[in-house]
């Protein structure tokens, strides 16, 4: 039954059959040889079940605010003001991928949109300044993925949902990992230039009043992550209604650049259909799947057959850390979680795992998914950007990425509270 359920995914996803598709028929399969009730009759009122949850209505309203915030500029104001501040370090420019990263992750939560911004901004620089193009890419890649962690975050959304956790308190949780990570990320890329400096571009030196003057282009940013996160945190807002707030800040913000235009509004709302679409899909169609696992029994086989090695706590957290780094390689981030979530979260949350905590770490390997090949998003929007250059290039500048991360899980593992203490003090 396993290994059914194993090849028949990754067969169907070698056919190149779309991710929603895949979970349908998967799920249509459960029903037909493993349950002797016909589950297949359900599937019109599990699709209502998911789709009619208050909730989920901050996924499009928070696409189309990163959406609106790419048309109007934001980010490469952004950028400029941090080269101006960050480029004396060695590295220069890298620092300044990974920090707008990181300022853009607040008001995005999507990775997507993120490397898809900073590479349309950096890539003309790096070319310009003739910097290592494999690191220089790598530190986009990377810094991209910042966008599920930082809140606010469409994976923690989808988490939340998924296993009924407070989105105020994933929220949160994510703020202090997110910024660790985004540390750790300029601090390899500092160390890596001081052994090799033909890795980085040239250091620049700014006055301090162009510094101080450029400041202003991180104000918008830092209006949109406080008017969102403060909207929830003092009790103004739910998620949903703060993703609302957020975009009609990005509207004024976009006015205020002089981008509001017919032509921006309708790209913002075009991308923002697609991208929801592809979102909404997946998760109606993994309910129906998770619907079909549960009612034939196979939940609960699955938990039976984990249990039955008689792993300790870690162990088992590891084994499910392992799960997710190999399906990483082969299965969509959005896809990865709803696929696993209903099976292993029980299982980590029945011996006593903190599921905030837990949906933090779990965030971690979906970041990690983000960057591995073959199915590694983050590294075909990188690759998009430059036609024509070798692929290889982004494979190898991750690398060093890759292997911070999974320290940071480590970290994590090791000292919960750096994802608990926020959560646990802020009502």
């Amino acid at each position: 039954m396993l290994i059914y359920l194993s090849v028949t995914i990754l067969v169907l996803l070698l056919l190149s059959i779309p991710v929603a598709a895949t979970l349908v028929l998967l799920g249509i399969g459960v029903d037909l040889f493993f349950s002797p009730f016909p589950l297949t009759k359900a599937l019109g009122q599990t699709f209502w079940s998911a789709a009619n949850s208050f909730l989920l209505l901050s996924i499009p309203l928070f696409v189309l605010m990163g959406q609106l915030i790419v048309k109007s500029g934001v980010a490469a104001r952004a950028y400029q003001t941090l080269d101006y501040w960050l480029s004396w370090l060695p590295g220069g420019l890298l620092h300044s991928n990974v920090v707008t990263s990181t300022f853009f992750s607040a008001t995005s939560g999507s990775s997507v949109a993120t490397a898809a911004t900073i590479s349309t901004v950096a890539l003309p620089q790096q070319k310009a300044l003739n910097y290592d193009p494999r690191l220089f890419l790598g530190t986009i890649a990377a810094g991209g993925t910042l966008g599920i962690l930082i809140p606010p975050s469409i994976n923690l959304i989808v988490y939340g949902f998924l296993t009924e956790t407070s989105i105020p308190k994933l929220f949160v949780a994510g703020l202090i990992p997110g910024l660790l990570l985004a540390t750790l990320f300029v601090a390899v890329s500092a160390i890596l230039c001081i052994i090799n400096p033909a890795l980085g571009g040239p250091s620049k030196k700014t006055s301090w009043s162009v510094k101080f003057k450029s400041l202003v282009h991180l104000l918008p940013l830092l209006f949109l992550f406080a008017m969102i996160i403060g909207s929830i945190y003092l009790g103004w807002a739910t998620p949903t209604e703060s993703a609302s707030i957020g975009v009609v800040a990005a509207l004024a913000l976009a006015a205020m650049y002089k981008q509001l235009t017919l032509k921006n509004l309708l790209s913002a709302l075009d991308e923002t259909i697609k991208t929801t679409s592809m979102i909404m899909l997946i998760i109606l169609a993994a309910s129906f799947l998770n619907f079909t696992l549960s009612a034939g029994g196979i939940s609960r086989y699955l938990t039976d057959f984990i249990t039955a090695f008689n792993l300790s706590d870690f162990q088992l957290l590891l084994l499910v850390l392992f799960i997710f780094v190999m399906l990483g390689f082969f299965i969509e981030t959005l896809s990865l979680m709803v696929i696993t979530i209903p099976i292993v979260t029980p299982l980590l949350l029945g011996v006593g795992y903190d599921p905030i905590w837990f949906g933090i770490i779990m965030i971690i390997f979906v970041e990690l998914a983000l960057i591995t090949p073959p199915v590694g998003l983050n590294l075909y929007i990188v690759q998009a950007s430059r036609p024509g250059e070798p692929f290889s290039d982004v494979l190898i500048g991750v690398i060093p990425y890759i292997l911070v991360m999974l320290v940071m899980a480590g970290i994590l593992i090791a000292f919960p509270q750096i994802a608990l203490w926020l959560p646990n003090n802020i009502q």
